[in-house]
């Protein structure tokens, strides 16, 4: 584990701020060590126990790093608004392939992919849960967040546990509070049920090309490509929800495309008083925003 206050610089405005971060790994896969970064407010104290946002970034599974200057920056965010910050590396099995996860990658491995993003991302939040008295973290708000790839690992993570994972029991103290997903999918919403649905957050553009934002085919593939995968997207998923009676915010761009998968500082606010409401009151939330073209 090391510690260090980090500060940062970013963009034409320089912006710069100033809070403590850890890193730490997690586990060892593959020859790969896999490691996060722990951001913590800078006037945390002893006893204190704090919500914590588990980040996985985007990169289609074979680019995209933790430590990008815009997941640094939304970590500064949450540290300013009373949470922790965590964001995670994780095998990015596409790689090393010299292919990427369009339509000439097996349906078979895509679908391996995202089981192993979706283990890794859960063993990301058994360590952290270990952790919990030394992180200074609450357990019991733990907030999946992730973009592109990075989402679909993490609803995979908190809705297709019993799909993906042979043992799911060794998971079992892992429950996540929330979830936010930019521009992500699941491969079968029927997954999402009574018993495991929670507060969801969801943004997606109606003309995402990669990701689909209904159910539709990952890239869109056709039927007769070795790639031809149907998920379930943002749409579909916030309709279950729905239907169950569960808290979501839907944030969906009539036109918009894989830019959605960005992380929105300019609604953050809007998602954390949602997340507030929905996780730490209990209110059930039901939002659809639709933005125009």
């Amino acid at each position: 584990m090391r510690w260090s206050v980090v500060m940062v610089f970013l963009g034409l405005n320089t912006l710069m701020f100033s809070q403590n971060k850890g890193t730490y790994t997690y586990a060892v896969k593959d020859s790969v060590k896999l490691e996060m970064d722990v951001y913590t407010p800078l006037d945390i104290k002893t006893n204190d126990s704090l919500p914590v946002v588990l980040w996985m970034h985007g990169g289609g599974f074979e680019g995209g790093q933790r430590d990008n200057p815009k997941t640094i920056q939304f970590m500064h965010y949450l540290t300013e608004n009373g949470y922790i910050g965590i964001s995670i590396s994780y095998r990015l099995l596409l790689k090393d392939l010299g292919i990427g996860a369009g339509c000439d990658l097996p349906k078979t491995l895509k679908l391996n992919i995202f089981r192993q993003s979706a283990i890794d991302y859960l063993d990301a939040a058994k360590y952290v849960i270990g952790k919990k008295d030394e992180l200074h973290i609450d357990p019991n708000r733990i907030i999946a967040g992730g973009s592109s790839a990075g989402a679909e690992g993490v609803l995979s993570a908190a809705y297709l546990k019993h799909f993906f994972v042979d043992d799911p029991t060794q998971y079992d103290e892992v429950k996540f509070a929330g979830v936010m997903a930019l521009a992500g999918a699941v491969v079968d919403a029927d997954y999402i049920t009574k018993e495991n649905a929670i507060p969801t957050v969801l943004f997606h553009g109606t003309d995402d090309n990669l990701v689909p934002f209904g159910k539709a085919t990952h890239h869109y593939c056709s039927t007769d490509s070795l790639g031809h995968l149907i998920l379930d997207g943002s749409q579909i998923i916030a309709d279950k929800l729905h239907n169950l009676g569960t808290s979501y915010y839907f944030h969906q761009k009539l036109g918009g495309g894989h830019e959605l998968a960005e992380i929105p500082f300019s609604q953050l606010d809007a998602v954390f008083n949602f997340f507030k409401r929905a996780i730490h009151h209990n209110e059930i939330i039901q939002t659809t925003i639709t933005i125009p073209e």
